[in-house]
């Protein structure tokens, strides 16, 4: 009786032995089949970089593109080469140019004053068609000094009444207050010296 107990005991033992033995080995088969599926299989990051190029597409929003074209266009209108120096030539008085941009300084030569010649250079900005206002004087005295040189910029500015860069653009007059000199003549344009400050200030 006890050795039909004992056989029966083995009989149990090697019978679940062999059952555990195969769910081991399934649980392994899976666990390596899983890994290897895992390393193979690279859906997740091509969604990454779907959505990833999505967030980069740019949307097109009317008020955007309008923005950038009006940037585009002040850039355009902007590009700055200056022109050759003409010293323009009102007796003893030059000035380099006939024409500037808006921010470029305007240069005035005065040479070989008599001593008895003295008074101011007037420098008159468009106020209208037919009227000038006088942006600058520059005073001149040959006992003080017979050759000099000197330049201004004009610039917008709210003490002079010069609101934008339209108070700006036309055609100027400097006058030699003090002599029979003829008054010499400019113009400023529309075109902007990259980086002067145009911002109104009226």
């Amino acid at each position: 009786m006890r050795k039909v107990f004992r056989d029966f005991d083995k009989n149990n033992f090697m019978k679940n032995g062999s059952i555990i033995g195969i769910i081991v080995g399934i649980v392994i088969i899976i666990a390596i089949t899983s890994i290897v599926f895992t390393f193979n299989q690279n859906p997740d990051s091509i969604e990454v970089e779907d959505t990833l190029n999505k967030e980069i597409r740019p949307v097109e929003i009317p008020e955007i593109q309008e923005k950038l074209d009006s940037i585009e266009k002040i850039s355009d209108e902007s590009e700055y080469t200056p022109l050759e120096r003409e010293w323009i030539t009102s007796g003893k008085f030059q000035i380099d140019r006939s024409e500037y941009s808006i921010g470029e300084s305007i240069f005035i030569r005065i040479g070989m004053l008599e001593n008895n010649e003295k008074g101011q250079i007037a420098i008159l900005r468009p106020s209208n068609s037919t009227h000038y206002t006088v942006y600058l004087t520059i005073p001149f005295d040959g006992t003080d000094k017979s050759v000099s040189n000197t330049y201004f910029t004009p610039q917008i500015s709210k003490n002079r009444g010069i609101c934008s860069t339209e108070d700006l653009t036309g055609e100027w007059a400097v006058v030699f207050r003090g002599t029979d000199y003829p008054n010499l003549n400019f113009k400023i344009n529309e075109k902007i010296l990259p980086g002067t400050d145009i911002e109104s200030v009226c």
